[in-house]
């Protein structure tokens, strides 16, 4: 090995030693991306700007267990919905095998872990981690069309549209379910506005559009729009509800998973 490849690898490794990198999702979904930044050196700030609550009242879901077998797909978009999902089961009495009768998809890497965790291993996990590529990625599973297929998605009260209408327009008739919803941490956000201001802050990490909205919300336009770091995105839905909001120096994770942010952050600083 050359002595500037020697030189690159040590740049990697240490790229983020020393770094105050802010953490804003959810306390309790925080504690894997910290320990990879930790690992990585980083100091590791965290300030949760969004809280998970589940819905009070989730009966519809419960009616579409019930009916489970008519649904060609039920699809997980996140690991909310299923960690709420399958808790849920537990408290009704039901066990994982209720998803025997149909077939499983999930978003993303991560919500493949949680189900598989669960007892449930997904039958299709898209290449891109964001709704379109799991509609393309359905049909394409069934021949290049969903006609007379119906789908169960349980989700967020406030998700994305771009699966159902690509779903929908691929000839699937959707059940949208939600079952939780996202809601801004009550929080006081003043000491890290400062930290940014005094420079004290390299990047910002972002897990979600939801993340970044609350974060502006919570942090003040002018600290979050000031360029003083790096705004670190999971991937192309959040990037670009970052730079609508007017965040600088946007980076996005490649694949769009909690390790990928991580090293994009690593690639950034090196």
């Amino acid at each position: 090995m050359g002595t500037a490849a020697v030189r690159l690898q040590r740049r990697m490794r240490q790229a983020l030693t020393g770094r105050r990198i802010v953490v804003t999702r959810a306390r309790e979904q925080a504690g894997d991306l910290v320990r990879a930044l930790e690992a990585h050196g980083a100091a590791a700030v965290l300030a949760p700007v969004i809280r998970i609550e589940p819905l009070a009242n989730i009966a519809p879901l419960r009616a579409a267990l019930a009916g489970v077998s008519a649904y060609r797909w039920v699809v997980f978009t996140s690991q909310n919905a299923v960690h709420i999902v399958f808790d849920r089961l537990v408290a009704w009495g039901l066990t994982p095998r209720v998803f025997a009768s149909t077939t499983v998809a999930a978003i993303g890497s991560a919500t493949a872990d949680a189900l598989t965790q669960r007892g449930v291993t997904p039958a299709l996990v898209p290449d891109e981690f964001v709704g379109e590529a799991l509609a393309e990625a359905l049909a394409t599973r069934t021949g290049g069309s969903l006609m007379g297929s119906r789908v169960l998605i349980p989700s967020a009260q406030d998700a994305r549209e771009a699966l159902t209408k690509g779903l929908r327009a691929h000839g699937a008739s959707v059940d949208v379910v939600p079952v939780y919803r996202t809601v801004p941490a009550q929080t006081d956000l003043g000491e890290l506005a400062a930290d940014i201001a005094g420079g004290d802050i390299d990047a910002v990490t972002f897990t979600s559009s939801s993340t970044v909205r609350c974060f502006v919300d919570l942090v003040g336009r002018e600290a979050a729009t000031s360029g003083r770091f790096v705004t670190a995105t999971i991937g192309p839905i959040t990037a670009a509800t970052a730079r609508e909001l007017g965040l600088r120096d946007v980076i996005e994770a490649e694949p769009h998973t909690v390790p990928g942010l991580v090293e994009a952050l690593v690639r950034r600083f090196a």
